[in-house]
This record gives structure tokens, sequence and C-alpha cells, in this order.
């Protein structure tokens, strides 16, 4: 992995932990263009887009990341975004970055299933050891 590969997966990571957590927007004022292109259709676009659905939920709502891969300016994280009143969702997050910036993002978004309700008896989002 590149050292900017590295640098966008570990910025990627920390923007969505801190904004959901904490609502700490410094990260996504740092790593997100102003005028960021978004694909997800409930999310207005661009990074004040973001911000303003990131405030609106429940101050309880969190984001998990799991696995973590980046390569050259592709970072895809698979996540968990829990808590508040609302479900609990396991996401595919893809973003591209241009230079220094997150550009562009699109995500896959699934209910989560308890493993007790999986066929296979998996749970759907894990965290192996040494991938976030």
């Amino acid at each position: 992995m590149t050292d900017n590969a590295a640098r966008n997966k570990k910025a990627v990571v920390e923007a969505l932990t801190d904004a959901y957590a904490g609502r700490d927007f410094t990260k996504l004022e740092k790593w997100f263009a102003p005028d960021y292109i978004q694909h997800n259709p409930f999310i207005p676009a661009g990074r004040d887009g973001l911000r303003g659905y990131i405030e609106k939920l429940p101050a309880e709502r969190r984001y998990e990341a799991g696995i973590a891969l980046a390569q050259g300016d592709i970072v895809m994280v698979h996540g968990r975004y829990s808590g508040g009143d609302r479900k609990t969702f396991i996401a595919l997050d893809i973003f591209r970055f241009e230079g220094d910036l997150v550009v562009e993002h699109w995500d896959v978004l699934q209910e989560e299933v308890p493993v007790e309700k999986t066929v296979a008896g998996n749970p759907m989002f894990t965290k192996p050891a040494g991938w976030v």
C-alpha cells in the first residue's frame, strides 16, 4: 500500500468515527472536499450536506469500522451504523480521493440481521485483527 493509500484509509476511518461518535467534524473539514460528490440518495451533496445529515441524527448514533482497504485513490470500509432510534445498518462505504481530499462517495447498506436469525449462524459484521 502506498503512503497516500494508508493515509487515506486512516483519514476516512477517523473522519467517520469522530463525526458519528463525537460530532467532531474537524476531520471532515480536513479530508472532504467542500463539493464532494455524494451518491447516497438520502444524504445531501457536499461536505456541508454530510455534516448537516449527521447533525440531525440521534446523538447516540455511532459508526464502527471493521475491514478497511485502500488502493491508490480508493478507500473501502466495511462498517456498522448503530444507535439511537434508527435501525442498525452494515455498510460498505467507498471513497475516492483526488490529491488530499475525498471527492466522491458511494455506499451499499443492508439492515443488520441478528446472528441467531442468520442461516449460516455468522454475524454480518466482524472486526478481524489488523484490518483497520
